[in-house]
């Protein structure tokens, strides 16, 4: 009876070691301003694949919707660039992390919850709201938030700075304009509310973590930076991760 009892506390111990030993996957989001990638010289097309070089990933989570990556993926394996129209819009992925794909190993993973219908609704709603004057009083709320937010960036640090974009602060003075939005906006602008298309983003995204826990494996989250704030929220109630900070990469590269 009492080797039975060494031995079920053998096992026990042993199984406890290997849960222990499992090995979490690193997680780094980087905050992207889109068209400002070809416009800015801090935070450029060369920085961006700078810094993609440097966290070296083995996944990368965009902002490319799931239904919109084949044909991309398709343009830029044929055509060597992209036409599909809604990939297009986003430099860091035409200019830097395609080209990408031809120097280093990672997989592209399309993770956006975004969807024409979606987005032509949340247009024509938003038209509508600004030409009601029922919703007078709630709009100037949400614009004055807006001036808000527009303040504390200004007194939190540099917007062209990658830094900045990439960080608590940024976050934290975007959240006073996006608070507004969402508790405002979020219902009547359906899919297109700000919660409920960061709830259709983080899906995809969770989806891969879950497809991926315990690999060992460096995801890097690009996505437009004011979405940043709110999957870190998200992704800190992950016990299976460790979530990396952007600024020793940013260090790296320009410093």
């Amino acid at each position: 009876m009492q080797k039975l009892f060494y031995l079920l506390a053998f096992v026990l111990v042993a199984f406890s070691s290997c849960e222990k030993e499992k090995p979490k996957n690193e997680v780094i989001v980087m905050g992207m301003i889109h068209r400002g990638h070809r416009t800015n010289p801090n935070y450029d097309i060369e920085v961006v694949k700078n810094l993609v070089r440097e966290i070296n990933p083995d996944y990368i989570l965009t902002e490319i919707p799931p239904d919109r990556y084949p044909i991309a993926r398709r343009e830029f394996d044929e055509l060597d660039t992209i036409l599909e129209s809604r990939v297009r819009v986003f430099p860091e992925y035409v200019d830097a992390i395609f080209p990408l794909t031809k120097e280093l190993d990672f997989e592209i993973i399309p993770t956006a919850g975004w969807t024409k219908p979606m987005n032509d609704y949340r247009n024509q709603r938003l038209r509508e709201i600004r030409q009601d004057t029922a919703w007078a009083e709630r709009w100037a709320a949400y614009e004055a938030a807006g001036r808000r937010s527009n303040a504390a960036m200004e007194a939190a640090g540099d917007r062209n700075d990658p830094y900045f974009i990439n960080s608590d602060a940024y976050d934290q003075a975007a959240e006073i304009r996006y608070e507004a939005y969402n508790r405002i906006l979020n219902e009547t602008l359906l899919l297109g509310g700000w919660d409920n298309i960061n709830i259709a983003h983080y899906w995809h995204i969770e989806k891969a973590l879950e497809k991926h826990r315990y690999e060992g494996k460096r995801f890097l989250i690009t996505y437009g930076a004011g979405h940043k704030g709110w999957f870190l929220r998200e992704l800190r109630k992950r016990d299976d991760i460790v979530i990396k900070e952007m600024k020793p990469f940013l260090d790296k590269v320009l410093k």
